[in-house]
């Protein structure tokens, strides 16, 4: 899994649907999530530290979750179905843990009202996310190119011990 955190709000360019950009802590991946109008808001809300006058969704199951003493853990984007992501809170009472279904943009407002983490599978990662740093990715990939070049066969000689491949 790979913890990411919300970059910030952004609107497609041809559609105006409103995405959540996740990054990751080195700023080389970027995931993008469309997201509803109201879940946008949510977000930003969170992230501007706005506190309503009344609670709102989001802000309510936060209320409920710390009346019942429950700690949301993490968020955990971990699918992705026919461009639908998946994510699941996973919350703790006590010594008790529990998995909750959630949209990624719901779990993603709560995990910033309550200064939660969100990861991401990383196969989620390689499927959906857009390079951000593609110098340091190309020079990533010219340094395996390197070691590949350089490989030689002593270097997957095995060190004494039976070469018949059993484990002892």
């Amino acid at each position: 899994m790979i913890e990411m955190r919300v970059a910030g709000i952004a609107l497609d360019a041809v559609t105006r649907s409103p995405i959540v950009l996740l990054k990751d802590s080195l700023d080389r991946r970027a995931l993008p999530i469309y997201i509803g109008q109201d879940q946008a808001k949510a977000i930003i809300s969170a992230l501007e530290q706005h506190k309503p006058p009344r609670p709102l969704t989001h802000d309510l199951l936060v209320n409920f979750f710390d009346t019942w003493e429950i700690n949301l853990e993490k968020v955990i984007i971990h699918s992705l179905r026919e461009n639908t992501f998946y994510a699941i809170l996973c919350v703790r009472q006590g010594e008790e843990k529990k998995e909750i279904d959630a949209r990624p943009s719901d779990a993603i407002a709560i995990a910033l009202r309550t200064n939660s983490p969100i990861w991401v599978m990383e196969e989620v990662v390689a499927d959906a996310s857009i390079p951000v740093d593609r110098d340091a990715d190309e020079e990533e990939r010219r340094a395996f190119r390197d070691f590949v070049a350089n490989i030689r066969p002593d270097d997957f000689a095995q060190q004494g011990g039976d070469r018949t491949g059993k484990e002892e």
